[in-house]
């Protein structure tokens, strides 16, 4: 049995709210004495991301762009984060919380002038804002009162408060609990499990559940519904490091499943920045392997790679992140038997033969890949 207690979110919040006012000031200074308005933030995309060995971590460099009014080129986005900036601050203030969604409704709208130009086009562009502010001000999105959609849920003895209710996650019939977006205003209040299995797909974490896997193995369940979100990397990451709790993930044996373990593992290019609160580079993979075809007897039940397939393999055998002999054996063997094998082809043993055999002989035996 294991407990933790929550911080303060007060605290927290006036101290982003300062940082939103410092920046805000810093623009209104430059005003002031006849300079550019401008800002600095760390460069996006893969030139400015690298893997840390030491942590094993994806983590983001130090290149820095920067933003000034005055340039035609920067002020369209110039302008746009700084609505997001002040409109992030009234709701600091007020205490409130919106989504992703919105946000870019409330501060869509023509632009003065008659050249019915619209503040912002889609959703993609304030979205870029936000991650922008999360990189300038070293917040998740959250800590901001952002939220995305709930996505994954969560099955098995773990007792959490969320907005002042106690739900034991234990005890939540067929449907779980559904993962949300801000996991920082949740409290762990007890986790009695031995580890925690995160699951690619719902229908396979529906299978477990009717196994009672969860029950059986003393287990948590959490599922990802395909790329895990945001929420659900959190999530994990608070059970590893707060609760010294093991993290298995079950994933296809495919590209697409390796890379949602290795997102889970060491984070993702986009949020490199965000990766020592989302990544669990302790995580191991108990998926569905090459060599799994032949133990089992799955011969029957795999699929042909498709040309992208291939590519994307041949892509991840050139990440340091997968630069090790196991994984270099696994995506080899793949593009050398040039099939993949999904979860639910174990169905073809027996409907109960993955959570009677399958993962407690491979968890049991420690038969994982890093």
């Amino acid at each position: 049995m294991v407990h933790a207690s929550g911080g303060s979110l007060a605290e927290e919040s006036v101290d982003i709210e300062r940082r939103l006012t410092e920046f805000g000031l810093s623009i209104f200074e430059k005003i002031e004495k006849l300079r550019s308005p401008s800002f600095t933030y760390p460069s996006r995309g893969l030139s400015n991301v690298y893997y840390e060995e030491e942590s094993r971590l994806l983590k983001q460099g130090g290149k820095a762009s920067s933003r000034s009014f005055l340039n035609l080129a920067h002020t369209r986005k110039f302008m746009q984060t700084l609505m997001i900036a002040a409109r992030r601050k009234d709701l600091l203030r007020e205490d409130k919380t919106a989504s992703i969604r919105e946000l870019y409704y409330q501060l869509k709208h023509s632009l003065p002038g008659g050249k019915e130009e619209n503040t912002f086009e889609d959703q993609t562009e304030s979205d870029a804002c936000v991650e922008d502010l999360e990189r300038m001000m070293d917040v998740l999105r959250e800590q901001l009162h952002l939220n995305a959609d709930k996505s994954g849920y969560m099955h098995g003895r773990i007792i959490i408060e969320d907005a002042g209710d106690t739900i034991d996650c234990s005890r939540m019939g067929s449907g779980g609990y559904a993962v949300p977006s801000n996991i920082e205003r949740i409290k762990i209040k007890r986790v009695d499990a031995d580890y925690a299995l995160v699951i690619e797909t719902n229908a396979m974490c529906d299978r477990l559940k009717e196994e009672k896997f969860d029950k059986k193995n003393n287990a948590i369940l959490i599922s990802t519904g395909g790329q895990a979100s945001r929420g659900v990397r959190r999530l994990v990451h608070r059970l590893s490091k707060e609760f010294n709790l093991p993290i298995y993930v079950f994933t296809d044996g495919d590209p697409y499943g390796y890379y949602i373990y290795n997102v889970i593992k060491c984070g993702s290019i986009n949020l490199a920045y965000l990766s020592e609160r989302l990544a669990t580079p302790e995580a191991r993979f108990v998926g569905m392997r090459m060599t799994d075809i032949e133990k089992y007897g799955l011969e029957r039940v795999t699929e042909k790679l498709k040309p992208q397939d291939e590519k994307r393999i041949r892509e991840e055998l050139s990440y340091p992140w997968f630069n090790t002999k196991d994984w270099q054996k696994e995506l080899n063997l793949m593009l050398k038997k040039k099939v993949r094998i999904e979860q639910q082809a174990l169905a073809s043993k027996s409907l109960s033969f993955v959570a009677d055999e399958y993962l407690p002989g491979k968890i049991e035996a420690g038969d994982f890949l890093p």
